[in-house]
């Protein structure tokens, strides 16, 4: 069994003869089934699984682990659809409760980062009517005028399904108008659960899995990359999770186009799901561990430190995990307002840098497709936080 088990699992851990036969799968970088995943969730330890998901991040990444410095711009909270489990939005009727940017006003948080060492703006927020497929395309035209090297990340596929259809364009034409317009990539939000079993429960009224799954493939075949989510931990089954993943790896076969895959933890303040746990840190790291072994066509899993905070990105860093996300900058609300760990979510290089060297890992600052910009793993901190060329 020693021989069987790769050196750094305790044979001792998991004993049972279907997780040691997956075990070997993955040490000889063999492809796990659904039914493998299902039982890693049903009968796998922590210690099992998270040192099968760190063989693999060593396998792909080694030691280095990746972050790039961003903002946000969240334009609306105010939305048509009404989630509920999101804590973030307000619904149309009642937008005197939320905030609606107007483009003069989304223009001013770019340039107040002029002259910042940033490389990307994430834009995403509540689908308002009024704010359609010409609105963000006039956004887009506009920052890329103003700064033509920064990459702009945006929109979930729930906001592009909405403008889409009310520009009364395919799902092709819109993806090429924004695209042309300056849109580089896709974050990989409105995913939540795909199975339709969980989806009309949570959020029937939004664009559905396979539709979601549809913009993303258009995405991908216009060249653009995107990412993937999955919000797990509520009323899902472990096999909707394993349906989820398995949705995303076909589509990766298939295309090749997702980057990263982040696992969404469900955060149980001020929504409609409030009566609903919150799964545990032991849970959570199970998650990221499993998803590292079963996409094993994605390159990178990522960790959003403001959800699940400081100290548990950090240790999702044994778990599989290779990638933190970025410096935010207290830009963002959509967890925050849900109670995350980080109310005020903003970490400059400096701390990020220390996050990832505390957990003996080699901190590398990427741009949005994961080429690498600065290796910071021989630099000292000092320097770094002096120098505001890097901080």
């Amino acid at each position: 069994m020693a021989d069987i088990l790769p050196g750094n699992i305790p044979a001792s851990a998991d004993t049972d003869p279907a997780l040691i036969t997956i075990a070997a799968k993955v040490q000889r970088k063999e492809r796990i089934t659904d039914e493998d995943a299902l039982l890693l969730f049903e009968k796998g330890s922590l210690a099992f699984v998270g040192s099968l998901a760190n063989m693999v991040r060593e396998r792909l990444h080694g030691d280095t682990t990746y972050f790039n410095r961003n903002f946000h711009i969240e334009p609306t909270n105010v939305c048509v659809y009404s989630c509920h489990f999101c804590s973030y939005s307000r619904v149309y009727a009642h937008r005197d409760e939320g905030w609606e940017l107007s483009l003069d006003q989304m223009m001013d948080i770019v340039k107040s980062y002029d002259g910042k060492p940033v490389t990307e703006v994430h834009i995403v927020g509540g689908v308002h009517p009024k704010m359609n497929l010409e609105f963000f395309a006039e956004l887009m035209r506009t920052i890329k005028a103003h700064r033509p090297e920064l990459h702009i990340k945006g929109f979930t596929a729930v906001e592009l399904d909405y403008m889409f259809r009310k520009a009364k364009k395919t799902v092709e034409e819109g993806m090429r108008y924004l695209h042309e317009a300056g849109l580089d990539s896709l974050p990989g939000g409105g995913a939540e659960i795909f199975h339709p079993e969980i989806r009309e429960q949570i959020c029937a009224d939004k664009v559905d899995g396979t539709g979601w799954l549809q913009i993303h493939e258009t995405a991908h075949k216009l060249g653009m990359y995107t990412n993937a989510t999955m919000l797990y931990g509520h009323i899902e089954n472990y096999h909707h999770r394993v349906d989820h993943m398995s949705r995303l790896r076909e589509l990766q076969d298939k295309t090749g186009g997702f980057n990263t895959f982040i696992p969404l933890k469900f955060r149980n303040k001020e929504n409609d799901m409030s009566h609903v746990a919150e799964s545990s840190v032991v849970e959570d790291m199970k998650m990221y561990a499993i998803a590292r072994i079963y996409l094993d066509n994605f390159p990178h899993l990522k960790a959003y430190w403001p959800m699940l905070g400081r100290q548990n990105a950090q240790l999702t860093l044994s778990f599989g995990v290779n990638d933190i996300d970025g410096t935010i900058d207290d830009t963002t609300r959509i967890y925050s307002m849900a109670g995350a760990e980080e109310q005020t979510p903003s970490m400059n290089t400096a701390q990020l840098v220390t996050l990832i060297k505390q957990a003996r890992r080699k901190p590398v600052e990427r741009g949005t497709l994961y080429n690498v910009i600065r290796d910071y793993s021989g630099m000292d901190i000092k320097e770094i936080e002096t120098n505001p060329l890097l901080n």
